[in-house]
């Protein structure tokens, strides 16, 4: 956009327009790009662009498999992340986050030495949260309950002036989805509507309507790992039986593909491939738990798509047209809608990506703070 463009379209004057991206500019927010090559008299305009470089969104995640931290731009744009993979099933909170704490700091001092200003630092966590305090209400996979995650992060004295936030994981990474669906289509962000699967070793789920997180009363909506599938089926992390996890979640088809659970998702695919019963079988009940759960979801939501992330987007050929098969005999409204079924565009850790864009977001919405005073 230029100036021109930007009065017109907020129905301000040009000269206050101008104003406002003068000191967007000063303050490091906004940039000007190369001047548009026209072929008519007059000043060519100056497009505006976000800042690269300059504000920046620090994401840390926290999974069964890996934690991570991952600086972005406003533009979107990787600075640096750090990620170090695991097994951290039924972890110790505190050490864990001691560590995460440590890998957030090294991130953070690396961003300063290149002048950039952290914006803030949000982190993703598999399960129930507390949005407003930062605490964990329950992680099943990780085994935490009741914990104060940022409190621990507090205590660095390079981390304790940030602003600090937390959030479910999935819905951070249906967040980097709709952005990257959005850039990817060149469409708005608005027009971003679907039901997000998200497959690790626990299952995410996250609601986009208008390319923002429907996130119900308490910030808990999404759960659909622990759809019931089966009341007397097999003991899921959760205390319940028969949870969707425990027939779709990463650790599910591994055991039933009768591999080691730190075997690779392109092993198992392999194995698929080639003709192998036990991996077929897995993938199979996989699909059809999937269908089944989000099934029941799109006849309550009314949605007409759903996009599968984590590592179903690498299993996409194999689980997708099956999940989609299941979704359109079941779903009611898909006699008048065919609801489509979309592997995940927004990459690895897309959890990481949604937390720094939680917080770049925040600082597009309110630039205000970061102004200099008049």
């Amino acid at each position: 956009m230029t100036r021109a463009r930007l009065a017109k379209a907020v129905d301000l004057t040009r000269p206050a327009v101008s104003d406002l991206v003068d000191r967007l500019i000063a303050a490091r927010l906004v940039v000007e790009a190369a001047p548009e090559s026209v072929d008519r008299a007059g000043r060519p305009g100056v497009p505006l662009l976000p800042a690269p470089g300059s504000f920046i969104g620090v994401g840390v995640d926290v999974a069964v498999d890996h934690i991570g931290v991952r600086a972005l731009d406003l533009a979107g744009t990787l600075v640096t992340e750090r990620i170090v993979e695991g097994d951290f099933r039924s972890s110790e909170p505190l050490a864990m986050l001691e560590r995460v704490t440590s890998l957030t700091e090294l991130v953070v001092a690396q961003l300063d030495s290149l002048n950039a200003t952290v914006a803030g630092v949000c982190l993703s966590v598999p399960g129930l949260t507390d949005p407003q305090g930062g605490i964990v209400r329950y992680a099943p996979n990780l085994g935490w309950r009741e914990f104060d995650a940022l409190a621990v992060l507090r205590r660095s004295a390079r981390l304790r002036d940030l602003t600090l936030e937390v959030g479910n994981d999935a819905n951070l990474a249906a967040r980097a989805e709709a952005r990257h669906r959005s850039r990817a289509t060149g469409g708005s962000r608005l027009d971003q509507n679907f039901l997000f699967v998200s497959g690790e070793v626990g299952i995410g789920g996250a609601i986009v309507l208008g390319g923002d997180l429907a996130t119900g009363l308490h910030g808990w909506s999404g759960e659909i790992g622990h759809s019931v599938l089966d009341p007397a089926g097999p003991q899921c992390r959760c205390g319940a039986t028969g949870c969707l996890e425990q027939y779709a979640g990463k650790d599910a088809i591994l055991r039933r593909a009768h591999l080691p659970a730190n075997t690779s998702v392109s092993r198992l695919l392999a194995r698929a491939r080639a003709g192998n019963s036990q991996a077929t079988a897995a993938l199979t009940e996989a699909a059809e738990a999937l269908g089944l759960a989000s099934s029941s979801s799109l006849n309550l939501l009314d949605l007409d798509a759903v996009v599968l992330g984590g590592f179903y987007a690498q299993l996409f050929d194999v689980l997708g047209p099956l999940v989609a098969d299941i979704i359109n005999q079941r779903v009611l409204a898909a006699r008048w809608v065919p609801v489509r079924v979309e592997s995940a565009v927004s990459g690895d850790y897309a959890s990481l990506s949604g937390a720094a864009l939680r917080v770049v977001d925040r600082v597009v919405a309110h630039p205000a703070p970061w102004l200099a005073p008049r």
